[in-house]
């Protein structure tokens, strides 16, 4: 009969497929339920209220015109709906995939078995596939599979969640009009079960028969599949189902009456008491003869060959100890709320007196005792032939010789000549030679009779009285021997080991035991040995959800391997990071030391002071906690490169990744605490914070660069790189805000999943310390409270005329926290600037130039000014009425202005901190930087004025990469930026001259201070509302901007016309004004001093 999962076997390679496609779903699901979008659960109150009315469940569908009409009607929830869509799709599709092929394996199963039934495979149907050993196996598991893989869904992402994220789905795809489509029949199969994983939650009615239902299985396959597995399972009342998903049977079959009375006499206290009292009683035992076993020098290969029964039963033992104590004492097992349930883990714990420590310390010697009998067992089955082959040809010269011997040639003491003996040996010696290595079990029954022949031969010839004969003929023997023993070294022991082993129960509830693990090390850091053994026994389980995609030869075989590798990695890193806290635990009491106890040594000493600066005590402290360190180092270092799955875990990388993820942990929090701002503080908590920062940024700088030689690492390499990352990643997440498209953790260039950058709650309206820091600059340096002096680069108070800060807090940014946090610094704001001048648009586009009185005063005012080459008539009653009828429109305007020049001079202060530092760090980076940028503008500008000339291609990422080394190292002008794209606008140069010469009457001028405000109480800062009257005429068409310096001109001539006509001695304040605003914007745009009208 052809095997049943031959190539050639349709019948068996069909439901081979299926049940390997199932392992690779739930793999899919368990990957995808760490990245549920946090908003579909709605939790938190910000969340509901923002998103409650674009996120439902399954009522939607039965009023979807009602839903759609409700967002129609609000352009803002439209505006939301279209941004969150844009934001989710992805994952969304992913998740929808992922349900579509749980709907799609169970309909497949069932097509599987309508063929069945059918006779499409012939010679095959139902009974005969479950007659056979495989095809029951992959029966069984199909089926299991498909029941796993609804526990899981419903388990790991809540019946809300699935209901909302498939209707977003619904939504925002085109599944909703494709005919194809099978949304219905997923939505029936996965709509809310009503089922909570929270504890203390009541189980729903019905559950989970009602759920696996929803999707008709034939009754007669189920209950064959049951008749063939009655006998088959022994259970306990804990088991895991998959991958440690563990069930509590008490629990899960208390509605099935015959189920729960079957289940009743385990749960008799008295056979609790004997289970428990059994187990604890074989866990002392079995530890003990495993540390016998674990002794040097035991385990040789003589020991192996001789008791290889006796070793698994050791194993099995103490497996099965393990197993019975993990399950029945784990607390996830147990819902604590439920009385009973919570009885019965009390006499567990209490019959068996269980203490984690010694079952731990078991599991630990028994991974020991399995890894090394693994390993020598391989090494002497690679090595199998070849020694049997080397017995063989031993034992057969022996015979040889002794037959020369016997035939009087070759000379040993009083030895006679023996023909017959002589021909016998020579047969003998024939018979050896004769036996094949491939015939093992001949080969074995032969070698026995040859044995027992020579032991014979020693009795009928008294041949005991010559020693040497006797030694050549128990040499012979004892090789006889070595080649059975080794001829019963076979695979199936290591199988058996891998079978008795299996730890796939504990792959979640091994967690329960790091915080063991990790004192462990912590006391002892060689245990990180034995731990290596503990792992490669827990990267075993991977074999079940893997054999039957790699039997299938399934694509998917990679994808599954990484994610349950990736999974074991991930707990590996969690339990050896306690070698990186300890070592900087440390690191922090030696930093202690060097800033606060110990003087440092001056270059010229007294003699009689040098007792003084010894400090033996402080200096031993150091030396012993380095020492310790360094254990700490070797520790980690000790554990070999190890095969984790299909991933290799290199113990230098490790331990660089762990201190990576201490450094990056420690920092990010130190960031998060320290910049934090009370605005209501006077004076501002800016400088004195920013100096305490950079004092533990450099605490955290001076202790890599000591800790360095001592664990051999590239310390100021890491140190860049993961300060930089840290910031990036905040700047990223706080620009998140602005971007209507949001970059999400797992799309992030930045975010790691082996060194994760931690994300804190919120604790003002910034998202991260950036944020904050940002926000608290623009607070102080607020042009309503403030006056900024260019010449100073300073800012001082309107009313009390004091210093508020000055461009020295940007040096202490950069001390503190470096060029990455200058530059994320000068990006946010670029963000903000941005956001402003959105803003400033919509409100000029949706206020502004649909006020009717507006827009006819700009009327009014186009007609008088035209021709702009000329005077305007009666000039100081038609510039006066029109600021006078357009007044109220002006105080959002000077806001937006103001905000985005204030923005603008921040990032000119920006620039001029990262350009002095960088000339002064990097010099030769800064010229490199300034001569390619000139080379470049200059080759673009020959481009422009002959285009045969080169210029760089679209898919030429020059330009853009040039940018940012410019922008890093301030080597550009932020009042050239364009910030974003614009349409023309009706009456713009109009409504921004009206606006300029409403605000020169608050403004006065000044010989020594230039441009300052006339009243506190009403604050206008000249600087700001210059830049940001520049900044905004930039984001569009020049003749704008020239438009716009026409009607200032023809408004200075206009009103000193009126003033010489009139005969008034005294320039007009507002015409100086007008003249300053000139000087200033020519001088900070470059602009000629001639104008073309």
């Amino acid at each position: 009969m052809v095997d049943f999962l031959a190539d050639n076997n349709l019948c068996g390679q069909a439901i081979l497929r299926i049940v390997s496609r199932g392992n690779a779903i739930i793999a899919e699901l368990l990957r995808l339920s760490d990245f549920i979008p946090p908003v579909f659960r709605l939790k938190d109150k910000n969340d509901q209220q923002k998103y409650g009315d674009i996120i439902c469940d399954f009522s939607y569908f039965k009023g979807a015109e009602y839903y759609e009409g409700k967002l129609e009607a609000k352009a803002e929830l439209q505006d939301l709906d279209e941004e969150f869509r844009e934001n989710n799709t992805e994952i969304l599709s992913r998740f929808y995939l992922a349900f579509e092929s749980v709907h799609k394996y169970i309909v497949d199963l069932n097509r599987y078995l309508d063929d069945l039934n059918d006779g499409v495979y012939i010679q095959q149907t139902l009974e005969t596939v479950l007659l056979n050993e495989d095809g029951k196996q992959l029966l069984c598991e199909a089926l299991y599979l498909y029941g796993v893989m609804l526990l899981v869904i419903d388990q790991k992402i809540e019946g809300e969640v699935r209901e909302r994220m498939l209707v977003s789905y619904y939504r925002y795809s085109a599944a909703r009009s494709s005919v194809d489509s099978n949304l219905d029949d997923i939505c029936k199969l996965l709509r809310s079960t009503g089922f909570s994983s929270q504890p203390g939650a009541k189980r729903p009615a019905s559950y989970p028969d009602s759920y696996f239902q929803r999707v008709p299985i034939s009754a007669t396959f189920i209950s064959m599949v049951i008749g063939r597995l009655r006998s088959d399972d022994i259970y306990n009342q804990v088991i895991s189902i998959y991958m440690g998903i563990t069930v509590n049977l008490v629990e899960a079959w208390e509605p099935y009456k015959a189920a729960k009375t079957a289940l009743n006499y385990t749960l008799d206290s008295a056979n609790i008491k004997e289970q428990a009292t059994r187990y604890a009683a074989s866990l002392e035992s079995q530890r003990s003869q495993v540390q016998q076993r674990l002794k040097e020098g035991f385990l040789r290969e003589e020991i192996i060959l001789d008791h290889i029964p006796k070793l698994l039963n050791c194993l099995r033992d103490c497996n099965v100890a393990i197993r019975w104590l993990m399950l029945h004492s784990a607390e996830s097992a147990y819902d604590l709320n439920n009385k009973r349930l919570r009885q019965v883990r009390d006499q567990v714990l209490s019959d068996s007196k269980y203490k984690p420590k010694i079952l731990f310390q078991l599991l630990l010697d028994t991974a020991q005792f399995e890894f090394m009998l693994k390993e020598m067992f391989k090494q002497m089955l690679s090595e199998k032939q070849l020694k049997w082959e080397s017995y063989k040809k031993e034992g057969s010269e022996r015979m040889t010789e002794l037959a020369e011997v016997f035939s009087g040639v070759k000379p040993l003491t009083r030895v006679e000549k023996n023909e017959n003996l002589q021909a016998w040996f020579r047969e003998i010696s024939k018979q050896i030679e004769s036996l094949n290595y491939e015939d093992s079990t001949a080969a074995g029954r032969k070698t026995a009779q040859l044995i027992q022949a020579l032991i014979e031969v020693q009795e009928f010839h008294q041949l005991e009285s010559n020693l040497q004969v006797c030694q050549f003929l128990a040499d012979t023997r004892k090789f006889l021997h070595q080649m059975i023993r080794t001829i019963n070294i076979k695979e199936e022991v290591l199988i058996t080991m891998q079978i008795v082993g299996d730890l796939s129960y504990a792959w979640q509830i091994i967690d329960s035991f790091t915080s063991i693990m990790q004192e462990s090390i912590r006391v002892s850091p060689p245990m990180v040995t034995k731990l290596r053994a503990t792992f490669l026994k827990l990267a075993s389980a991977l074999d079940l959800p893997l054999l039957r995609i790699n039997q299938a030869n399934s694509a998917d075989l990679l994808s599954v391997s990484q994610f349950y590798s990736g999974e074991l990695v991930a707990y590996v890193r969690k339990v050896l990071q306690i070698i990186p806290e300890s070592m900087f635990t440390s690191l922090a009491k030696i930093i202690k030391l060097q800033i606060h106890d110990i003087m440092e040594v001056p270059t010229r000493l007294d003699k009689d002071k040098l007792k003084d600066y010894s400090q033996l005590g402080a200096r031993y402290e150091v030396a012993k906690l380095t020492h310790d360190i360094s254990i700490f180092t070797e520790g980690i270092l000790m554990m070999k490169t190890t095969l984790v799955g299909i991933i290799k875990v290199d113990p230098k990388q490790l331990l660089e990744d762990g201190i990576r993820k201490e450094l990056v942990k420690r920092v990010a929090y130190a960031l998060h605490k320290g910049l934090i701002f009370n605005p209501k503080a006077k004076p501002s908590e800016l400088m004195p914070k920013l100096k305490e920062m950079a004092a533990t940024m450099d605490g955290f700088y001076r202790s890599f660069e000591y800790i360095q030689d001592y664990v051999s690492i590239y310390g100021l390499k890491i140190w860049q790189e993961e300060v930089s990352r840290i910031i990036n990643y905040n700047v990223e997440q706080e620009c998140n805000s602005f971007l209507r498209t949001k970059i999400q953790d797992w799309q992030s260039v930045h975010q790691s999943t082996h060194i994760p950058i931690p994300k804190f709650a919120s604790v003002d309206e910034s998202a991260t310390f950036i944020g904050r820091l940002c926000r608290e600059i623009l607070r102080i340096t607020d042009p309503k409270v403030t006056c900024y002096m260019d010449q100073m680069n300073t800012w001082y108070d309107l009313k009390s005329h004091q210093e508020v800060t000055n461009n020295r807090v940007f040096s202490e940014i950069q001390n503190t926290l470096g060029t990455f946090g200058l530059n994320g610094l000068d990006r946010l704001l670029c963000f903000m600037i941005v956001k402003e001048l959105q803003n400033f648009l919509t409100m000029l586009q949706k206020t502004i130039l649909r006020d009717k009185a507006a827009v006819d005063v700009f009327k009014a005012m186009v007609a008088a000014v035209n021709p702009v080459q000329g005077i305007v008539a009666n000039s100081t009653k038609v510039y006066t009425s029109a600021v006078a009828k357009s007044q109220k429109i002006w105080g959002s305007y000077l806001e937006s202005i103001m905000k985005v020049g204030q923005m603008q001079i921040l990032r000119q202060q920006i620039a001029n901190e990262l350009n002095f530092s960088c000339k002064f760090d990097s010099k030769h980076l800064g010229a490199a930087l300034e001569n390619l940028n000139k080379s470049l503008l200059a080759d673009i500008e020959a481009h422009y004025q002959d285009p045969t000339f080169p210029y760089p291609k679209e898919d030429n990422t020059l330009l853009y990469e040039i940018t940012a080394y410019l922008e890093a190292a301030g080597i550009h002008n932020p009042l050239n930026k364009i910030y974003i794209t614009t349409k023309r606008l009706p009456y713009f140069p109009i409504i921004n001259f009206l606006f300029v010469i409403a605000q020169l009457p608050k403004l006065q001028y000044s010989k020594n201070q230039g441009m300052t405000c006339r009243k506190a109480t009403d604050p206008v800062d000249w600087l700001p509302l210059v830049l940001g009257m520049l900044t905004l005429l930039k984001q569009f068409h020049s003749r704008y901007t020239q438009q716009f310096l026409a009607l200032i001109g023809q408004f200075i001539r206009s009103i000193m016309e009126q003033c010489t006509s009139q005969k008034i001695p005294d320039m007009p304040s507002d015409v100086v004004g007008a003249l300053m605003f000139l000087e200033d914007y020519v001088k900070y745009t470059k602009l000629s001093r001639k104008l073309n009208i």
